[in-house]
């Protein structure tokens, strides 16, 4: 709603909504471990459209989708659209399996999302999923088109939002619209 947390469950701590976007992270101290905000509902066929942008020195943050909060832990399993730098390449857009296979699954084009992209502001992300596919667009700019092709990975779950642990940095998502698909 831009104005509370209403809908998700997270650390109040580390999540706050500031100006009609939903922070986690600070640009003072260091994050301590990777912390998630997530729907209290879960979706199945949706296009989840947000804006999303990341600062300071930590350079890594993500949106959770068809994903489950491990019992008793911090952490969540499953899908995770990237967002950040690793080895200095972009890794925006990209689809990781947070928890699970621990892996990209797909790394997007760096070039091609270089080229658009608005590094500390905010930058346009949609992920659409439909049965076993996922895709993702960043800016307008196809980064995924993955087939799951494994049988046993769930096709529903919550939505989470991710600040990565270490060094101090601000993730920060707003306009997350959601249109469930039939």
């Amino acid at each position: 709603d831009g104005k509370t947390l209403a809908g998700w469950e997270g650390d109040p701590k580390t999540f706050r909504v500031e100006n009609g976007a939903i922070l986690a992270g600070s640009l003072q101290d260091p994050i301590p471990r990777n912390e998630f905000l997530c729907t209290t509902r879960r979706y199945e066929n949706f296009e989840l459209r947000f804006e999303a942008k990341l600062v300071g020195p930590g350079k890594n943050a993500g949106v959770q989708f068809r994903s489950e909060r491990i019992p008793n832990h911090h952490e969540v399993i499953g899908y995770q659209c990237d967002i950040g730098v690793m080895d200095g390449k972009s890794i925006w857009g990209s689809l990781y399996d947070e928890s699970r296979r621990k892996k990209f699954l797909v790394q997007g084009d760096h070039d091609k999302i270089t080229a658009k992209f608005k590094p500390d502001d905010w930058n346009i992300l949609v992920v659409r999923c439909e049965g076993p596919r996922i895709r993702i667009w960043v800016n307008d700019v196809a980064t995924v088109d993955y087939m799951e092709t494994e049988p046993n990975i769930a096709k529903t779950g919550i939505i989470g939002l991710q600040i990565h642990g270490g060094a101090p940095a601000v993730a920060s998502y707003r306009h997350l619209r959601i249109r469930e698909l039939r």
